[in-house]
């Protein structure tokens, strides 16, 4: 439950967690060093001193109350007392302050106001206000006096500079640590971004580096992403091979079928045509992101001339006013991107009678939103949609155009390439299916 508690409070990042591990011991051990050793120790010194003045004090009260009257008693204290360093002053009653008076910072004042008076009876206050001087108020046979001497004759001298000395190489010593663990960390960022890039369908140059077990985690790594990298290249070099031995007799077909009559041959000729396009989708597939590399990019003139061009095509597409206030470029793999967003368009035009695409940027993330009249795809069978190779036939109209289910699979694929998400939903606009890429800028 402690934990519990105390978690919600703690910062995510390594290093800021790193540096609370360092600080908090060493602000705890001079806590305890001040509070337990070293104030016990100024105490100890200052009653040692309090209680050696005090006997002066004592001696000085004496030759004050032997002086024949109040006008001979400096006179009498300079006379018999002149190496003690202490005057001796004869002040009116209203000259006597009314409380102790003292800094509240004046720590060793503490304990002389406290001790003085009890060595000596005839004081009445004390003034420390002034840092250099001592001021006790006594009674005596005269009437009051004032006697004055040196502060560091009660306390020790420049105590503070303990204190600041501490504070100093305390200092010192953590912004060492802090630059040392800056180092120690730098490895395991470089390691974070090169995952992440991977994770974008970015290939970021990457060197393990660091401690034993920083530069064992990021020769993982390195296994991990040539392994992924290899089992893409296989299976991309699979289906493409595939796909090109196939086109060889589906070639020789259309030769043969152009060679019968027109009824027997338009058939045939569209069974053709269908085998062509799944060998194209199954390319496609094989393919995902793995063409060209990321560069940087406008969102909205790259989706402006997909439009363009499904727009020459035939299609009845449209392209939306833009939304958000985000500027600037994006890092996109545009073939990649390109090949998504044809195959969202081509789906949204195959299963209703038009497409509406809008692009929405901020600070933060990019969005590409293709909406179509279609009937649409129910909320539980939509993750189901995603998946290579699956017919929805419920959910959309087969009638107008076949497929092999491919469609929504390489846009999901390429969007989770870039670290994105493919999200579907219900359009408001045209009540169809609304396909949504988002992708973290």
């Amino acid at each position: 439950m402690l934990f519990g508690w105390l978690k919600q409070y703690m910062p995510r990042s390594l290093y800021v967690r790193a540096i609370l591990i360092l600080l908090l011991p060493v602000v705890f051990l001079q806590l305890v060093v001040t509070i337990l050793f070293l104030t016990r120790h100024f105490e100890d010194v200052t009653q040692q001193m309090v209680t050696a003045v005090s006997r002066e004090v004592l001696l000085v009260l004496d030759i004050v109350d032997s002086a024949p009257d109040a006008g001979s008693v400096s006179t009498q204290v300079v006379a018999q007392a002149s190496q003690l360093a202490l005057t001796a002053t004869p002040v009116s009653p209203d000259d006597v302050p009314t409380q102790m008076l003292r800094h509240w910072y004046d720590f060793s004042g503490r304990v002389i106001v406290a001790l003085l008076p009890s060595r000596v009876a005839q004081i009445e206050t004390i003034d420390l206000l002034d840092d250099q001087r001592v001021h006790v108020y006594a009674q005596t046979r005269h009437g009051p006096i004032r006697m004055s001497f040196d502060r560091n004759r009660v306390s020790a001298e420049n105590p503070h500079q303990l204190f600041v000395n501490m504070a100093f190489f305390g200092g010192l010593v953590t912004v060492i640590a802090i630059l040392y663990l800056r180092n120690q960390l730098r490895p395991i960022k470089r390691l974070a971004r090169a995952a992440e890039a991977f994770g974008r369908g970015r290939h970021e140059p990457y060197t393990p580096a660091g401690a034993s077990e920083v530069r064992a985690a990021g020769n993982a790594f390195l296994d991990m992403r040539n392994r992924i990298e290899r089992q893409i290249e296989q299976r991309t070099l699979m289906l493409s091979g595939v796909s090109h031995d196939l086109r060889t007799p589906l070639t020789r077909m259309r030769l043969s079928l152009s060679m019968l009559e027109d009824a027997e041959r338009e058939l045939l000729e569209q069974d053709v045509d269908d085998m062509q396009e799944m060998l194209d989708a199954f390319l496609s597939f094989a393919k995902g992101a793995g063409e060209g590399e990321p560069e940087a990019v406008d969102p909205r003139a790259l989706v402006s001339t997909v439009v363009e061009d499904a727009k020459r095509a035939g299609r009845d597409v449209t392209l939306v006013a833009q939304e958000g206030e985000g500027t600037g470029t994006v890092k996109l793999n545009v073939l990649a991107m390109r090949r998504a967003l044809d195959n969202l368009i081509s789906n949204a035009v195959r299963y209703g009678s038009r497409a509406q695409v809008s692009v929405m940027l901020s600070d933060k993330s990019l969005r590409v939103r293709v909406e179509d009249d279609g009937p649409g795809i129910p909320e539980q069978r939509r993750s189901e949609a995603t998946r290579p190779f699956t017919r929805l036939d419920a959910a959309r109209n087969q009638d107008k155009g076949g497929g092999v289910g491919l469609g929504l699979a390489i846009a999901n694929d390429i969007a989770r390439a870039h670290g994105g998400t493919l999200r579907l939903g219900v359009s408001e606009h045209l009540g169809g299916l609304c396909a949504d890429i988002v992708i973290a800028r």
